[in-house]
């Protein structure tokens, strides 16, 4: 009888799901309004990334990692949904009002983990809207920080809304970046028994531009005062990833936990955006284009106990591809009707797979639009770019030997014009209006 017991007991066990432990832990990161150029895996030289360059060699880092949008708000829907947010109208950023955010239509990163028996938690900016849209209500946990897209880092500024713990008010007092490292820090503690998925969306570098005065002493030799501010900033947002870093691994969470970094645009460096000192070298454009200064950013992936560590890898990826990822890696089966269009990253990593993860990527903002095949990039960006006025005409670029979108070859390649122009239509047939207007 005891025999028998046993025998049933193993048989259960092997076919119940996997046990809890062995589910890495997801920490997704973002930057916001980072500048390409303004890390240390990129070559930065006057500001230093010590923490973000270690995830760097202990993971990927990704040449050509882009967003879905050149903007804020649409590039997170994107990231928590998995899915171009042009499919769903979350096109520009959201002015506010209870119904103005991410459609209840979409299940977001956090619903899925959830479901899978992860705990969810966000920490920080969440610009993706409030009432019904609040984090709480869409497959999170645990909420601390601000609703709004921009805040002060000081509590007396004032400016930005309130900083809430759930819904309440958390009459927070601390420099706002190292808050969110602290509360990043406590979000492990209390779910280091169990996986959890920590969604960690920092305000930091966007404006307004305010560093504590120990951080400004540090960049003095830094003459202009905005890149001396941003520099400060920077290192801040750093401290606080360090610190997260160093709680998984005295935690022993460090090996099995997948981490992604990536900012959520490229840096606001032309006239008519609010400029906070970034530089998008050797790119060109902008936040607020579809030029490669707009969409290409930093973005790193890291899991030590399954991926290799110190890849660098080449190919186009996308800030859409995160959620698969985390998926497969959660063991949770993607199922067609999610209609989900970023791919697994493993395979492409771990060496089974050596095609591409994407036959193209696409972008549409408004009248600006975008498409990359191979090393071909088809643009319409705005003209402010160039010191114009409205939207340029379509332009051709050949990324491998023009990185900075310098010379058109929309002239001397008429074909390539029209293959690319024509996927780009196919697609564009996928998406839909924009639920409100304007940027």
């Amino acid at each position: 009888m005891l025999r028998a017991l046993v025998t049933v007991c193993v048989l259960f066990a092997a076919l119940a799901p996997a046990r809890a432990a062995d589910k890495p832990n997801i920490v997704v990161i973002v930057g916001d309004d980072m500048g390409y150029a303004d890390v240390g895996f990129h070559g930065c030289k006057d500001i230093p990334t010590p923490n973000l360059d270690a995830l760097a060699k202990a993971g990927t880092r990704f040449t050509n990692g882009y967003v879905s949008g050149p903007y804020c708000s649409p590039t997170r829907a994107g990231l928590l949904t998995g899915r171009y947010q042009t499919r769903f109208g979350h096109e520009f950023n959201p002015a506010g009002g209870a119904n103005v955010g991410l459609p209840l239509t979409e299940t977001t990163m956090a619903d899925r983990l959830k479901a899978a028996g992860y705990a969810t938690g966000w920490v920080g900016k969440w610009h993706l809207g409030t009432g019904e849209r609040h984090p709480l209500k869409r497959g999170f946990d645990s909420a601390f920080g601000f609703l709004g897209g921009a805040h002060s880092y000081f509590a007396e500024k004032g400016k930005g809304g309130t900083i809430l713990r759930g819904t309440e008010d958390a009459k927070e007092t601390e420099y706002l970046t190292d808050a969110f490292g602290r509360e990043a820090v406590a979000f492990v503690e209390k779910h280091k028994a169990k996986p959890f998925f920590l969604y960690l969306a920092f305000n930091a570098v966007h404006t307004p531009m305010h560093a504590t005065d120990e951080r400004l002493k540090k960049f003095a030799d830094i003459k202009d005062n905005t890149r001396r501010t941003y520099a400060a900033m920077m290192w801040a947002m750093d401290e606080a990833i360090g610190k997260l870093q160093a709680k998984l691994k005295a935690e022993k969470l460090d090996r099995d936990t997948l981490i992604v970094f990536v900012s959520d645009n490229g840096g606001p460096t032309m006239p008519g955006t609010t400029i906070n000192g970034s530089v998008n070298a050797p790119l060109r454009g902008s936040k607020r284009t579809t030029l490669e200064g707009g969409v290409r950013v930093p973005f790193v992936l890291s899991w030590p106990a399954k991926l290799p560590t110190g890849k660098v890898y080449d190919a186009p990826v996308i800030q859409l591809d995160v959620l698969p990822t985390a998926l497969a890696a959660a063991g949770v089966e993607v199922k067609p009707e999610w209609k989900l269009d970023g791919a697994n990253l493993i395979p492409h990593l771990s060496g089974p797979t050596r095609a591409d993860p994407h036959e193209a990527l696409f972008w549409r903002f408004g009248q600006q639009m975008a498409v990359r095949k191979g090393v071909w990039k088809l643009v319409k960006y705005d003209a402010v770019a160039d010191g114009g006025k409205g939207t340029a005409p379509v332009r051709l670029y050949n990324l491998a030997d023009d990185i900075g979108e310098k010379t058109d070859l929309s002239a001397k390649e008429p074909a390539k014009v029209k293959e690319l122009q024509a996927a780009w239509d196919e697609w564009n047939k996928g998406n839909v209006p924009a639920l409100w207007g304007g940027k």
